[in-house]
């Protein structure tokens, strides 16, 4: 059996001997075969810095009756929460617009008949003040009200617009709101009423 030192020793041998053929003359190696190994590596692409976000002040407003010009009407205003976009990115790319649209569903209540979103109207309001990169959205009136736009929240509406995303990213936060105005027939069934009026922001090419 042979011991590891004999085996270091039989390796030198051999490669001593190897020298020598090499001394003596050029050796020839047989290529025997080979394989090729793929090596592969995913490199994702970095995390933007910052991001381009709406918030909502709360996730709930209510309704109450003022007193209405139109005897067939009753009428119930209120205030939608302050809507924020916020812009920290590094860099924005060029030829984009952000805005926000509100859309409302019916509202309903136990037992009684649905009230459309055809009957909820706005007039956003535009809170922080600049150099006119940002607008707030035209009024949306019911379907009780006279004008081109009289169809009310039961599509998606503006709310608030910036033209130039990378100009407006300047001033970085914006608030708007807007006053909710709600209008029934005078017999409207008497209920608890809710409704879900979603607000969303885009951000898209020119």
């Amino acid at each position: 059996m042979k011991t590891n030192g004999t085996l270091v020793r039989t390796a030198a041998g051999v490669l001593g001997g190897m020298l020598l053929l090499g001394a003596a003359g050029a050796a020839v190696a047989d290529e025997l075969g080979d394989d090729d190994v793929q090596v592969s590596v995913d490199i994702e692409a970095l995390p933007p810095v910052g991001a381009l976000t709406m918030s909502v002040a709360a996730n709930a407003t209510g309704l109450t009756e003022v007193d209405s010009t139109d005897p067939e009407l009753r009428e119930f205003t209120g205030l939608l929460p302050t809507v924020t976009v916020s812009d920290d990115r590094e860099e924005v790319p060029s030829d984009l617009s952000w805005y926000i649209t509100g859309q409302s569903s019916s509202f309903s209540a136990p037992g009684v008949p649905e009230i459309g979103p055809e009957h909820l109207g706005w007039v956003p309001r535009l809170l922080t003040v600049d150099d006119g990169q940002v607008a707030e959205g035209p009024e949306v009136g019911t379907v009780f009200d006279e004008g081109p736009n009289n169809v009310g929240l039961a599509g998606e509406e503006l709310l608030s617009l910036a033209l130039d995303s990378g100009q407006a990213r300047a001033v970085g936060t914006w608030n708007a709101n807007a006053d909710l105005y709600l209008k029934t027939p005078r017999d409207v069934a008497p209920g608890s009423y809710s409704a879900t009026l979603t607000l969303t922001l885009w951000e898209d090419a020119q």
